[in-house]
């Protein structure tokens, strides 16, 4: 719930820079403004500032940015997404325990066999959240109730499916308005992992616990859950089959996502320099499928790093050596498209970003109808230059952000 309902953006921005012990003159100077605009700002003067400039506030007062906007302000549904119809039914499984009746579980090989099913369509499937939210609520039931039924070494591998099912469950939930289910599911399975024993479902689950820490502003949490795994997983990494290979890989890049996202730039980059090495040890068509990591997304992720550090020229630069139709997850691909996109908006080429938009609908619907920042750009650009109204509106339309 947001704790603030009743303050302005501008009264709700005074109150965490003053928590963060900023003069309004050390702040304009982090997101390059005067202290004369924050006051502006604060007072309610002038309106609150678009997407990009909110990324670098929330950055330098390292708080998410969801916090500043407020859960009830009109923006918030934009940053947020909205709600998948499907959204219930798997709060409902995620929810509800079947204790062991004295029915037998569903063996494990069937439960691995549909989880590989489940991925291999969220990766296909232009439509994956509403592919994912008909198949995760069984899914979810079964994994548990397995994992709760079994013993010995069987219950080790049921865990390790219930980890991995809940970061598939994660992939659903993301970006959606139920902050407090995210949280559940990840920390779920982290336990799930830990009682497993496993080293790559521990990897998974730890990739997906960053991501959810990381989301929510704690930058520092979200770095020290993701170094300790890539300092535990060091040292099995010289003689590691490829899918903790390529985890270990993945962790690493995580590391330089949270230090962009922190305005880390030396940091950043020696990470994804790390993470690009191990990508570079993977068999070429290698792609690991709850990360993504590969070869051929390592330059994706140079795109998200510069927009993350906020320099655009270099993400679009970044962008220009990468074909988006060699990432095989249609998911994965628009989400590049929409960081690339990011890049032009930052640059002022409207005509680029409507374009590149388009092209990440094109390959993936739900994932800029759910993505905040596709979602706000797109309705900056409904009052932007006469020559892209009209697409953009299209967009819009499509994207379920207007009528």
């Amino acid at each position: 719930m947001d704790p603030m309902p009743e303050l302005t953006f501008g009264q709700r921005l005074k109150v965490y820079r003053e928590r963060s012990g900023k003069t309004r003159a050390v702040l304009g100077g982090l997101v390059g403004r005067s202290a004369e605009w924050v006051k502006a700002v604060e007072t309610d003067r002038i309106l609150p500032p678009r997407i990009h400039m909110l990324d670098r506030i929330a950055r330098a007062l390292k708080v998410d940015v969801s916090v500043l906007i407020g859960e009830l302000s009109d923006r918030s549904e934009v940053v947020n997404g909205p709600e998948h119809p499907a959204l219930a039914s798997v709060r409902d499984a995620v929810n509800r325990f079947t204790l062991s009746d004295g029915l037998s579980p569903q063996p494990l090989e069937q439960i691995r066999a549909r989880l590989s099913a489940a991925w291999r369509a969220r990766h296909q499937a232009s439509d994956h959240r509403t592919v994912l939210g008909a198949l995760l609520p069984d899914l979810v039931r079964d994994a548990q109730y397995a994992a709760l039924t079994y013993e010995g070494d069987e219950r080790r591998q049921a865990h390790v499916l219930l980890a991995e099912v809940l970061g598939l469950a994660q992939m659903f939930l993301a970006y959606q308005p139920a902050a407090e289910l995210l949280w559940r599911v990840a920390d779920r399975a982290m336990v799930a992992a830990q009682e497993s024993g496993d080293p790559e479902a521990l990897a998974c689950a730890g990739w997906f616990l960053c991501q959810v820490h990381r989301d929510a502003g704690d930058w520092d949490s979200a770095m020290a859950v993701t170094l300790d795994l890539v300092s535990a997983l060091e040292a099995r990494a010289a003689d590691a089959n490829g899918n903790l290979l390529a985890l270990w890989g993945a962790l690493n890049f995580e590391a330089a996502y949270t230090a962009a996202r922190a305005g880390e730039e030396g940091h950043a980059w020696r990470y994804w320099d790390q993470a690009d090495r191990v990508a570079r040890r993977l068999p070429k068509g290698f792609y690991q499928r709850q990360t993504s990591f590969s070869r051929v997304i390592m330059g994706a992720h140079a795109v998200t790093v510069a927009v993350e550090l906020q320099k655009v020229g270099e993400a679009v630069r970044q962008a220009n050596r990468l074909d988006p139709a060699a990432i095989p997850s249609k998911p994965r691909r628009a989400r590049h498209l929409i960081e690339v996109a990011r890049g032009h908006y930052g640059k002022g080429d409207k005509a680029a970003t409507v374009a590149t938009l388009r092209e990440a609908y094109e390959s993936a619907p739900e994932t800029i109808r759910f993505n905040g920042y596709a979602r706000q750009i797109t309705l900056d650009l409904l009052d932007g230059p006469r020559a892209v109204r009209n697409d953009v509106h299209d967009l819009a339309l499509k994207v379920g952000l207007v009528s």
